[in-house]
C-alpha cells in the first residue's frame, strides 16, 4: 500500500513537471530560445552612442544597439552599431552577430587619430576584451 502511493506521488510529479516544461516551451513565440534584448534595459549604465567622445579614451562603457554592418578582420571582427543617437564600430572576438541583431557590449573607448593635411579625420571606437 505504501510503495504504491509512492509510485503514484512520483508518477502525478513527474508528469506534473513534463506538462509544465511543454507547456513553457510552447508558450515561447520567439524564433530562437536566446534572450531577447528587444527591450532590455540596462539602465544608467548604458551610454548613448552620441554621449562617446575623444576624453572618453580608454573608459569602460556599456553601449547598447543593433548590429547595422559587419567589417571582418584578422583575428577579430568589427561591427557598426546603431541607437537612435549614433553609430559606432566595435571590435571584438564574437564572431557570430547578425545584421539586426540587438546587442550589448561592455568594451573600452579608443580614439585612433588620423590627421590628414592639417585635419584631424581621427575615429572613435569601442574595443571589448
Amino acid at each position: 500500500m505504501q510503495q504504491r502511493k509512492i509510485f503514484t506521488w512520483r508518477l502525478f510529479y513527474q508528469g506534473l513537471c513534463c506538462s509544465v516544461i511543454t507547456g513553457l516551451y510552447a508558450c515561447n513565440n520567439q524564433a530562437n530560445s536566446g534572450i531577447n534584448l528587444e527591450n532590455f534595459k540596462i539602465g544608467a549604465n548604458v551610454t548613448q552612442i552620441q554621449k562617446i567622445s575623444r576624453k572618453d579614451d580608454n573608459t569602460t562603457i556599456y553601449i547598447q544597439g543593433k548590429v547595422e554592418k559587419t567589417a571582418p578582420l584578422i583575428k577579430k571582427k568589427a561591427y557598426q552599431i546603431s541607437d537612435s543617437t549614433g553609430k559606432i564600430w566595435v571590435i571584438t572576438n564574437q564572431r557570430n552577430l547578425g545584421i539586426g541583431e540587438q546587442v550589448i557590449f561592455k568594451g573600452n573607448v579608443k580614439y585612433k587619430s588620423i590627421p590628414l593635411d592639417g585635419k584631424e579625420y581621427g575615429e572613435i571606437y569601442l574595443e571589448v576584451k
